[in-house]
């Protein structure tokens, strides 16, 4: 080998391994506190235990779901606000979860970046910790990417798995029937989906994100990071009550596309627009982009973040449960007889 050529480090190639040593020290509190019965191991090693049975199951069927944050991400970093954006990784993961039945057990989360900066990765990662906690499902383990000439130093992305268990027998969606009623939970705002649109009304509006929200009394970027509500407490005291035949996560696709999921093929579902207001980040929305009602109700959630359909007699039992668990519930629509979506009225604002 040559003598006159000095020896390169990985920490020169942009790679600092002592970072990622001290950003695992520095969360391993965070994900402490999402311990819950099951958690067998610690952060640290090559994988991470649980034991379905100190969980409580005695015949289970595991249920996975993988999801990110999609754009969002973008405002997060531009606006360095990063505290809530790993509460909005975990309830887009567990909130699909809990529609299947499934009590969420544990969470992992993937973490890229151009440059690992401690301080910064801690506060996303304290998020994800915060989302798990509020979700009861424990942070195991996960996997940090310092990725130099992937990323640029300050862009990073974030993917999660979550996985979750139900007796066997218990899936959801099950006995959907017409006359069934939907009950509708109140979103929180945009929640993780269509920002690559919303990101070009801002655009098209000419504001900054730090110029005050039309909609909010907030900073634009502020308001437009409002975290995914995570719907899994209220849902699984719902299941265990009675009466639920199904839950649609309204997602990227809207009532349009994800409703339809969880009906069998013969039904559809009427859906009366006036049953809910439309909250104000959507109206300005609508108004800044031209956006149409159909549009809307294909991309956003426009309101409702999770759907519920429940037996007719159980519907009042269950929205006066749900609203007890502090959700805001809405009635907003019955399964039908007949494929297809209809929807009668038109969307409120708040």
């Amino acid at each position: 080998m040559s003598e006159d050529r000095n020896g390169l480090s990985y920490a020169q190639a942009g790679v600092d391994i002592d970072a990622g040593n001290a950003l695992v020290e520095a969360i391993k509190p965070a994900a402490k506190a999402t311990v819950r019965p099951g958690v067998m191991s610690g952060l640290g090693g090559f994988g991470a235990l649980f034991d379905l049975k100190a969980a409580g199951f005695a015949d289970p069927v595991l249920v996975a779901a993988t999801d990110g944050v999609g754009t969002k991400l973008r405002i997060a970093i531009d606006t360095g606000h990063l505290d809530t954006i790993g509460i909005d990784l975990v309830a887009m993961c567990v909130n699909d979860l809990v529609c299947q039945g499934a009590e969420p057990l544990f969470f992992l989360d993937y973490f890229a970046t151009g440059k690992l900066e401690v301080a910064d990765a801690t506060r996303i990662i304290g998020g994800i910790a915060e989302g798990c906690r509020r979700s009861g499902c424990a942070l195991i383990g996960g996997e940090t990417a310092e990725m130099p000439g992937m990323y640029a130093e300050k862009d990073f992305d974030l993917a999660g798995f979550a996985v979750g268990a139900m007796e066997r027998g218990a899936a959801l969606p099950r006995d959907v029937a017409a006359g069934d009623v939907l009950l509708g939970l109140a979103s929180d705002g945009v929640h993780s989906n269509g920002y690559s649109l919303v990101r070009k009304v801002v655009e098209r509006a000419g504001l900054g994100w730090g110029a005050p929200a039309p909609f909010a009394d907030a900073a634009l970027g502020a308001a437009l990071l409002a975290p995914t509500r995570l719907y899994v407490k209220p849902a699984l005291a719902a299941i265990r009550a009675g009466g639920v035949h199904a839950l649609a996560h309204i997602t990227g696709g809207g009532l349009t596309e994800n409703l339809p999921r969880v009906l069998p093929k013969a039904l559809g579902a009427d859906i009366n627009l006036n049953a809910w207001p439309l909250p104000p980040v959507f109206g300005w929305l609508a108004d800044e982009g031209g956006l149409d009602q159909a549009e809307m109700l294909k991309t956003f959630n426009a309101g409702i973040g999770m759907v519920l359909v429940v037996a007719a007699d159980r519907a009042d039992a269950l929205a006066d449960l749900l609203a007890a668990t502090g959700e805001t519930v809405h009635r907003i629509g019955t399964v039908t007889e007949g494929a297809g979506m209809r929807y009668t009225g038109a969307l409120a604002r708040a």
